[in-house]
């Protein structure tokens, strides 16, 4: 809705009749709309079609606003005469006797889907199929994810990394969404999503190149370690800014996500953007402002909640799922340790998001397994029990492994070849990473600006200066 006013005053009305707008009626029917299967990455012996799930998948939310013509909002006030009826300008509302306030929380909370139970059984037909290939390529990942982390985790703690952030525990969620998403949509991650980018094909050798800062790192050594990115492979660089008072800014990636989503509708492309963040993230203003901007501009953008229930050393107080709702936005809660459930909520979401040019929000419930970085101990504020619980009985990695072995698709003899192959790889890849130099120091200076401007130069001067006076502590340097 747009007003403006003429030169005599007068206030002309626009509006595009085909858009959303403030001004509205409720539809409060929930729209199945069918849409076409995605065979981008997607196997054609799958028993279910993106359009059956979306009529079946019942715990997406949402509540859509249907515009109405302006002048109508000036010309009554009342419905067809009705005296209980009010023709407001954000839409018609119904008069009540009853003074009754909403609930400050529902009455049950929303529900979480899943497929797999705890023990690797099908609980529900309601899901995406998947083939052999595919599925076996999901499970091998999400062992490549488990081991790098374990051992990058490990060579941290020797000191010859700097840093590391793991995804233990969130192995579904990575693999689960990235196989689900096509090649030539936009990646926004927060920074527990490496699997996103293994699944996509940055080997392993570029991990740890990255992680090592040297001279074959993409970022040329000036990013913290486990800190990706990849043009490559749509994969927007991870940034965790820090803001006023060194506090983390965790969700950033959330109104750049959309805005991205926002430009391939207006360029008519047939893909979406996806980003990640915490369940702390969402309490920031990125976060709101972002789903806020998505909602009014349907801009095609998956919002991808990983509520692992610890936002460092906060724990989540209630669901992220109801947000959305808030906000007009379609949304779901998922089990985020079930491989099948992940995958097909995202395959669903990501139609959605493209064919009817809308946000959606996901809730993975899920569980950080491993500390909140090798700078935390998370001992300190969480039971070791809790920890070991989910660590053992809740991993994803061993419920998809049960299905798999369910169907047929994997033995024990393959399991161990496979473990023992990818260690060897990671091992390798670390070795190799270690050889390689240190990108020369000049990078530092080079690549943002077309003529330096004088400090920039005063700096790089004295860094050089700095580094003719002690060489022998920038020996591993080079100008």
């Amino acid at each position: 809705m747009a007003f403006r006013l003429s030169k005599s005053g007068k206030i002309l009305l626009g509006m595009n009749h085909n858009k959303l707008s403030f001004l509205g009626t409720i539809n409060f029917s929930c729209r199945n709309d069918r849409f076409p299967q995605n065979h981008h990455s997607l196997s054609e012996k799958r028993k279910f079609s993106a359009s059956v799930l979306c009529n079946r998948l019942t715990h997406f939310s949402y509540r859509r606003y249907v515009s109405v013509k302006a002048h109508k909002q000036f010309t009554s006030f009342h419905n067809g005469g009705d005296p209980q009826v009010f023709n407001f300008p954000g839409g018609l509302v119904k008069f009540t006797p009853e003074m009754k306030f909403l609930p400050d929380l529902p009455e049950e909370r929303v529900h979480c889907y899943r497929v797999l139970d705890d023990s690797g059984q099908p609980v529900s037909s309601n899901y995406v199929q998947v083939d052999k290939d595919i599925a076996v390529k999901m499970y091998k990942e999400m062992v490549t994810l488990q081991t790098m982390d374990t051992i990058f985790y490990e060579a941290q703690r020797q000191g010859r990394i700097s840093f590391y952030v793991t995804a233990m525990g969130e192995e579904a969620i990575n693999i689960g969404s990235a196989a689900a998403l096509s090649m030539g949509d936009l990646v926004f991650p927060q920074y527990r999503e490496a699997g996103v980018l293994l699944w996509r094909g940055f080997t392993l050798q570029d991990f740890a190149n990255q992680c090592f800062g040297n001279k074959c790192d993409n970022g040329k050594g000036r990013q913290m370690p486990a800190h990706y990115g990849s043009n490559k492979h749509n994969y927007v660089t991870v940034a965790s800014t820090v803001g006023h008072g060194r506090k983390l800014f965790l969700s950033t990636q959330i109104p750049h996500a959309v805005g991205a989503a926002y430009s391939l509708k207006m360029d008519g492309r047939d893909a979406c953007t996806i980003t990640y963040f915490g369940d702390g993230g969402t309490s920031t203003a990125d976060f709101h402002a972002g789903i806020n901007f998505a909602a009014v501009m349907e801009a095609p953008v998956i919002l991808f909640c990983r509520n692992n229930g610890w936002a460092i050393s906060t724990p989540v107080s209630d669901g992220i799922v109801v947000r959305g709702q808030a906000y007009g936005v379609r949304s779901i809660r998922v089990d985020g340790n079930d491989t099948l459930a992940v995958f097909s909520a995202v395959h669903a979401a990501r139609e959605m998001a493209i064919r009817e040019c809308r946000p959606v929000l996901i809730e993975a419930l899920t569980y950080r397994a491993g500390h909140h970085s090798t700078s935390d101990d998370s001992s300190k504020y969480r039971p070791i029990e809790e920890i070991e619980m989910w660590r053992v009985a809740r991993d994803p990695v061993a419920r998809f492994r049960k299905w798999l072995q369910g169907q047929g698709w994997w033995t024990t003899p393959s399991e161990v070849e496979l473990r023992e192959h990818t260690r060897h790889e990671v091992l390798h890849a670390i070795q190799v990473a270690e050889t390689v130099v240190k990108p020369s120091l000049k990078e530092i200076f080079e690549d943002v600006y077309d003529v330096p401007p004088s400090n920039l130069c005063d700096q790089e001067k004295s860094l050089r200066d700095t580094v003719e006076r002690h060489p022998q502590d920038y020996s591993h340097f080079l100008f």
